[in-house]
């Protein structure tokens, strides 16, 4: 019975120890770049993107030749962020703290890649930045238009844009669909969601199609 009980204690430990090594090396390394000497030994900190900011919660350490590094013990998301005294300028940074070696590069166009969460994370951040751009280009010139008297072409253009925008809603929720059971698909899935309740004048609350504004008549699709 003693043999048996040792046994199973040796068993034990071998096993706690491939676990334990396991555990280790599917931790979460962030190697990141800082562009601009006047960033020089100014602090970075890396905050979670949802909770509270505390200082049991928000790492951050001295920018040294113009690079910096996190070992983050909660694999979340979590936002990037300079000194806010030297934040303007810099674009600002999410990413998801996975197992693996994040990337990162601070800049005007700010880059994490280098684990499948952010680098499908660049991706939508890619696209987003080029609807956003384009969203807005045509909302301005529509204004401009609708300014001169010219409303037909305005609200062909912003009608335009609506369709624009419902385009990188879907591809959102695509992507978001596509990541379901990660912290990016949750992140994403929340973004866009198909619908949302309304309360009516009447007092009664209404379910309403996220995209054209309407009641939802049926299940939503």
């Amino acid at each position: 019975m003693k043999k048996l009980l040792l046994s199973f204690i040796a068993l034990a430990a071998v096993a706690c120890f491939y676990s334990c090594r396991e555990s280790a090396g599917a931790g979460c390394h962030i190697e990141g770049v800082v562009n601009g000497a006047k960033y020089e030994g100014k602090r970075i900190f890396l905050v979670p993107l949802n909770g509270p900011a505390t200082a049991e919660t928000v790492d951050s350490m001295e920018i040294t030749n113009g690079k910096f590094h996190f070992d983050p013990d909660t694999l979340q998301m979590y936002k990037i962020l300079l000194d806010y005294h030297y934040r303007f300028g810099l674009q600002p940074l999410i990413l998801v703290a996975e197992p693996g070696t994040v990337k990162i590069v601070v800049d005007t166009i700010s880059h994490a890649t280098g684990t499948p969460q952010n680098d499908s994370l660049e991706k939508w951040k890619v696209q987003t930045e080029i609807h956003n751009i384009r969203y807005g280009r045509m909302r301005k010139t529509a204004n401009e238009l609708s300014a001169k008297g010219e409303t037909v072409k305005a609200d062909a253009l912003l009608k335009s844009a609506d369709s624009l925008h419902i385009a990188h809603k879907n591809f959102t929720r695509q992507m978001a669909k596509n990541m379901e059971g990660t912290q990016l698909g949750d992140f994403l899935k929340d973004l866009y969601p198909l619908t949302f309740m309304r309360k009516m004048p009447d007092g009664t609350t209404v379910e309403i199609n996220a995209d054209t504004h309407e009641p939802v008549k049926g299940p939503t699709p």
